[in-house]
């Protein structure tokens, strides 16, 4: 029998496809998305996981639910929607660096209602975790992660939240109003640093942390890349320093890290150990390309933490 999902996200994924050589008209074709990597990496770490969210009914769509289910992500609260594609994204390359042009207007995850929600799993899960792009990405999907945050909280799930900020998807502004109140009702936070540093106007660790942590969350896990991560609760707080690698792709990285963490969180571990194993997992993340293919299993993490 397949395992409740301990840990859901709500968000979008993406078919990418990436230039495989500047000027030249090929593209290879991968997966994208914020919470799908995030789940991905949880799940590799062992923790029951399963998506909300919805795909066209197109190829890309099926591609996706093809990946989740041989990533051991639940599929069964996903919807597929007859009347709206599933996004996609081109990353290209040139002089100065990449250029993602993405094709997500109107998307089929951008559509997603709070009708759709999927309550009782919700009401059953450990966590629920949500993004940034979870809530940019449309008024509608806005309005649904609002409001399985709101139910989450209300039967006892926690809730953890990413800021990932895109200033592609919506102002500066309305970006602080929207994720002041989903990080006001989340458990967990899982900042980036150039996110939090616009989103609170501060650069000090501290000012940052005391920030969010007096909008409600009970653990705050400040993302610093490669030098791990300032782990922060009304008691404690410290930097947990990030493993050295020779990182070649730091893609995906800070799901890599938010999955992981999550994981080990639902694993009854403390804030500071669920960061020192996440931390590992992410570096580890870093020796490959792309977001999803060098995110590693559990027994590699416990292989490097045991180095």
């Amino acid at each position: 029998m397949p395992r409740m999902p301990q840990v859901l996200a709500l968000g979008e994924a993406m078919v990418e496809f990436n230039q495989s050589k500047r000027d030249e008209p090929n593209y290879l074709q991968g997966f994208g998305g914020d919470v799908s990597n995030f789940l991905i990496a949880a799940a590799r770490q062992g923790a029951a996981t399963g998506f909300v969210s919805a795909v066209g009914n197109d190829h890309f769509g099926q591609l996706l639910l093809d990946l989740w289910r041989a990533e051991n992500v639940d599929t069964s609260t996903v919807s597929v929607d007859q009347d709206a594609p599933t996004g996609v994204y081109f990353v290209s390359h040139g002089e100065n660096g990449h250029r993602f042009d993405y094709l997500r207007a109107g998307s089929a995850a951008s559509r997603y209602a709070p009708s759709h929600l999927p309550l009782d799993a919700i009401a059953s899960a450990k966590v629920v975790h949500l993004s940034g792009i979870s809530l940019a990405i449309g008024v509608s999907a806005c309005d649904a992660a609002l409001a399985a945050i709101d139910y989450a909280g209300k039967h006892g799930v926690k809730v953890s939240f990413d800021t990932n900020l895109r200033l592609k998807l919506w102002p500066l502004a309305r970006a602080r109003a929207v994720m002041t109140e989903a990080i006001r009702a989340c458990d967990v936070c899982l900042p980036s640093w150039d996110d939090v540093t616009l989103l609170t106007g501060h650069e000090d660790k501290d000012a940052i942390v005391d920030v969010l942590l007096n909008l409600g969350p009970k653990v705050v896990a400040l993302k610093l890349g490669r030098e791990g991560a300032y782990i922060a609760t009304p008691d404690e707080r410290c930097v947990v320093p990030g493993r050295a690698v020779q990182a070649v792709d730091a893609t995906g990285a800070g799901d890599c890290f938010g999955g992981a963490f999550i994981a080990r969180i639902v694993a009854s571990d403390d804030p500071f150990a669920a960061a020192r194993y996440a931390n590992a997992a992410a570096a580890l993340s870093t020796q490959g390309f792309g977001a999803v293919a060098p995110i590693p299993d559990r027994a590699a993490v416990e292989r490097a933490l045991a180095e």
